[in-house]
Order: structure tokens, then sequence, then C-alpha cells
């Protein structure tokens, strides 16, 4: 089954938009919104840098933890006395666009989980700590046959190629 592919830049406009219309009403702190727009960010250097595995990777981590911190957002700062008529259908707005941007965080994480692997990432990610591991088949042996080794004196001498020789300005000198 072949996946579709979905554009970056679709993903950023649609939850750039979902977040602005979530802060709508002052009912979310500052740091939704801040944590938001700097993934947004983060996905628009992973639109301009389109080879670079850091910023689709940095892209991802983010969409992730802002799906937890949005939740706990949600769930703490969501109010418990009702607005007066004319507040209301604002804020239920507001409300409605800050979870629906919650619930496709986890569909634009997919996306942009398929894009780090079209740009070369590995299925598994490796955060660079040093792993130990008790198979005995990864070890190089130290009997090793010597000759694949590459010998360190070279026979014919590398050639400068800032050096020429004077009388006919052709060849370069060879050191």
């Amino acid at each position: 089954m072949e996946i579709p592919t979905v554009n970056l830049k679709t993903i950023l406009l649609v939850h750039w938009l979902l977040t602005c219309w979530g802060c709508l009403v002052a009912w979310l702190p500052s740091a939704y919104a801040w944590s938001n727009f700097t993934v947004l960010a983060m996905g628009v250097w992973a639109v301009a840098q389109r080879d670079s595995v850091d910023a689709i990777i940095m892209f991802l981590v983010g969409m992730m933890i802002t799906f937890v911190t949005d939740i706990i957002d949600l769930g703490i700062y969501y109010p418990e006395k009702s607005f007066t008529d004319w507040q209301r259908d604002p804020f239920r707005f507001s409300v409605g666009m800050a979870i629906l941007s919650l619930i496709l965080k986890p569909l634009s994480c997919f996306c942009a989980y398929q894009m780090y692997r079209e740009r070369g990432g590995d299925y598994a990610v490796n955060f660079g700590f040093p792993t130990v591991t008790s198979n005995r088949n990864t070890y190089q042996s130290l009997e090793q046959n010597r000759s694949t080794y590459q010998s360190i004196d070279r026979q014919d001498s590398p050639v400068n190629p800032h050096l020429y020789n004077e009388q006919d300005n052709k060849a370069p000198v060879r050191i």
C-alpha cells in the first residue's frame, strides 16, 4: 500500500492557522503559543533545507513534545466558569481549533517521519549514546588478514598543484 505524500508546507500552514485560531481567546498560557510557533519555525527550517535530516528530526521531535504539552495545557487551563454570552462563541471556537490541532498532530508526526526516512534518516532514531552488546559477532577479530591494510610507505609522491616548473610553466613539480 502506497502512503500518500503530504507536503510539509501544507502541514505547517494548517498547524499555523489552527494555533493562531486556538490563541484567539486568551485562555491558554503563553507557553502554548511559544512552543507551537517554535516548532513551526523548525518546520520552516526543514522546508528551507530540503536535504537536512537534522531539520526534519527536530521538527518531528518538537511536534511530539508539543503533542504532550498541548494535552497538559488543555487539561489544566480549561476554565470551569462559563463565559458571558458575547465571549462564549469565540471561546468555543478557540477551544475547538486547539483540539483540532491536537488531533491532527499524530498524523503530522507520521508524515514528518516519512519525510525523515525519505531524506535518509535511519529507521531507528540514534541519539548518539554508545551501546555495549554481548554479541561477539559484532567485534573485530584480532586475527585479520593484514594484507587488507593500506601501506603508509607510498612509492609515488603526491603532486602539489601550486608548485610549477619555472622553465616551462606547464607541469606541476613533484615533491
